[in-house]
C-alpha cells in the first residue's frame, strides 16, 4: 500500500519526517503519486480541508490535546500515538470506506468549490449583524426566511458536530463541550447563528436549526450591505467577500469524500 501524508503546510501537528517514520515502520509506502490512500493528520479544520478537495480515500487523525483550547478532531478515527495500530489494521484490511457527499457552493455564477463538512456566512470585521432573506426549494422543502444574525451555517452530516452543533453545547447556562448534533445521510443541515431574530415567511415562526431533504437548493441573500464573508470553501482566512445582490447557492455537489474507518 501507498500514503499520502496530508499535512498543514504552514504549522503541522507532527513533523512530515516523523509521520514518515511511523508510517513506513509500518509497511506502508509513502508518496503522492498513485497513493491508495491519504493520512490527514490535524483538526477538524485540516479534515474539513482535505476532505473537500481529495479524491482518494482519507484516514483522519486526531493529535492529544495538552491545551484547553487545543484540537478537539471530532473526526478523527485515531490518533497519532495510535497511528501504527491502526495502520497495522489497515494494511490487514480492517477498514471500511464510508462515502460523504459534497455540498456545491456558488456564487452569482461562479462555481467556488465543493465543501465535506460546512460552509457559513458571517460577518467580518463590522461589529453589526448581518441582515439575510433564505430561500429553500426542492421536494420536500420549499421556503422563505429573514433573519439578523451573527451569519448562516450550511452543514453535511460530516459537519454536524462543528459549528451546526453551537445550540446543543448552550444549555443550562454552561457550556457542554461533548454535546452535539446528528444530520442523516440524506439530510442538510442549516443553523442561523447567534441572531437576534429570525422569521419563516409567511408563517410568522422563529427557527434557529432545522434540517432540509438532500437536493434541496438553498440560497441566501444579504437585505443590507455589510461585511460578509463566505467560509468553508477557501483556504484564505479572510473568507470571500459577498456584497449585496450577490447569492450564494448551495445545492447537492458532484464529488464524494471517501473517509477511511476502522469499525
Amino acid at each position: 500500500m501507498k500514503a499520502a501524508l496530508l499535512l498543514d503546510g504552514e504549522a503541522p501537528k507532527v513533523a512530515p519526517g516523523e509521520l514518515r517514520r511511523i508510517v513506513m515502520k509500518a509497511g506502508i509506502e509513502v508518496g503522492e503519486a498513485k497513493a491508495d490512500f491519504g493520512i490527514v493528520v490535524g483538526g477538524d479544520g485540516r479534515f474539513s480541508r482535505y476532505g473537500r478537495t481529495e479524491k482518494i480515500p482519507l484516514l483522519f487523525v486526531g493529535v492529544r490535546s495538552k491545551g484547553a483550547i487545543g484540537s478537539k478532531a471530532r473526526l478523527a478515527q485515531t490518533v497519532l500515538d495510535e497511528l501504527p495500530e491502526a495502520l497495522a489494521r489497515i494494511r490487514a484490511g480492517g477498514y471500511e470506506i464510508d462515502e460523504h457527499r459534497r455540498l456545491r457552493v456558488i456564487k452569482g455564477t461562479r462555481v467556488l468549490g465543493e465543501v465535506f463538512t460546512d460552509v457559513y456566512l458571517q460577518r467580518g470585521a463590522e461589529g453589526s449583524c448581518l441582515r439575510y432573506k433564505l430561500k429553500v426549494s426542492g421536494k420536500g422543502a420549499e421556503f422563505e426566511e429573514a433573519a439578523i444574525a451573527d451569519g448562516i451555517v450550511v452543514a453535511t452530516r460530516a459537519g454536524a458536530t462543528g459549528y451546526y452543533s453551537y445550540v446543543d453545547r448552550i444549555g443550562r447556562n454552561v457550556v457542554e463541550p461533548s454535546a452535539f448534533a446528528r444530520i442523516g445521510r440524506d439530510e442538510v443541515g442549516i443553523c442561523h447563528i447567534t441572531p437576534t431574530y429570525t422569521e419563516r415567511l409567511g408563517v410568522g415562526t422563529h427557527p434557529l436549526r432545522y434540517t432540509v431533504p438532500w437536493g434541496s437548493k438553498i440560497e441566501i441573500s444579504l437585505s443590507r450591505e455589510a461585511d460578509a464573508r463566505l467560509f468553508g470553501v477557501t483556504d484564505s482566512r479572510a473568507g470571500i467577500k459577498v456584497s449585496m445582490g450577490e447569492k450564494v447557492s448551495i445545492a447537492a455537489g458532484k464529488e464524494v469524500t471517501k473517509v477511511m474507518t476502522l469499525p
